[in-house]
């Protein structure tokens, strides 16, 4: 495997106590990169604060992505921030577009999309005064092809999408740039504790007929953060074992 150096970079991942997050924590500390990591679980947040492997390249913070003021404040605590990477998500209710309670869609809309608008915000000063910066949001698959009953998450990560597109281009000749990574059903315990029938509907929409894993979208992140992705900007990459078309 080739080795991604990124030695005195400062990173930002958001939702990086567990699942895909917590990969892509590890994964950039491997490649030299000091984490602040930001989530609400505080059990797991001393969890992870007390991991020998990682604890000498990490902070933890309690951040709310929901609360501008939240987000604002851990940013400040931080003397830098080159790479942000926006992967607190929720999935919310499964249920037809009828039947959805209002404040659960607000709520998967605010954690997902809001959430990412708030974590860019609160970077972007000091990443322009810098002159230098690495956004990577982490959508997922259905923004692109939505799955049925899952109208508010699909909604929220094409939200995503359409953010990453318009920042990229508004950063264009910044020397910041801004991209997402689309991943279909990742192999997690989240994944593994949906209903039985949609985990197999999942699976049925993808042609290498497996579940990702959550290390392979922590390698392409680890690329998307690094000096060597130079000339891509608001640009969508694909993880989803063939299921996107586009």
């Amino acid at each position: 495997m080739n080795a991604i150096d990124l030695s005195g970079q400062s990173a930002v991942v958001t939702g990086g106590c567990s699942g895909v997050g917590r990969a892509i924590v590890e994964r950039l500390v491997r490649s030299g990169a000091e984490v602040a990591v930001w989530d609400v679980n505080d059990a797991a947040l001393s969890e992870l604060a007390t991991d020998k492997h990682l604890r000498t390249a990490l902070t933890v913070q309690r951040v709310d992505v929901r609360d501008f003021a939240s987000v604002e404040g851990a940013a400040g605590r931080l003397s830098r921030v080159d790479i942000l990477v926006n992967c607190a998500g929720i999935t919310g209710a499964t249920a037809a577009v009828w039947d959805y309670p209002e404040e659960e869609w607000q709520r998967v809309i605010d954690v997902n999309l809001h959430g990412v608008f708030r974590c860019c915000r609160a970077v972007l000063p000091s990443m322009r005064q810098a002159g230098y910066g690495r956004i990577i949001n982490v959508a997922s698959v259905v923004g692109k092809d939505p799955n049925p009953f899952e109208a508010a998450y699909g909604a929220s990560k094409a939200g995503v999408i359409a953010f990453t597109k318009a920042l990229g281009r508004e950063l264009a000749e910044t020397g910041i740039v801004v991209n997402c990574v689309t991943p279909a059903l990742i192999d997690t315990p989240l994944a593994r504790g949906l209903p039985e029938d949609f985990l197999a509907y999942c699976l049925r929409k993808i042609p290498m007929n497996r579940m990702g894993r959550a290390s392979e979208v922590a390698a392409m992140v680890a690329w998307m953060a690094s000096a060597e992705c130079s000339f891509s900007t608001g640009a969508v990459f694909d993880l989803s074992g063939g299921r996107a078309s586009y």
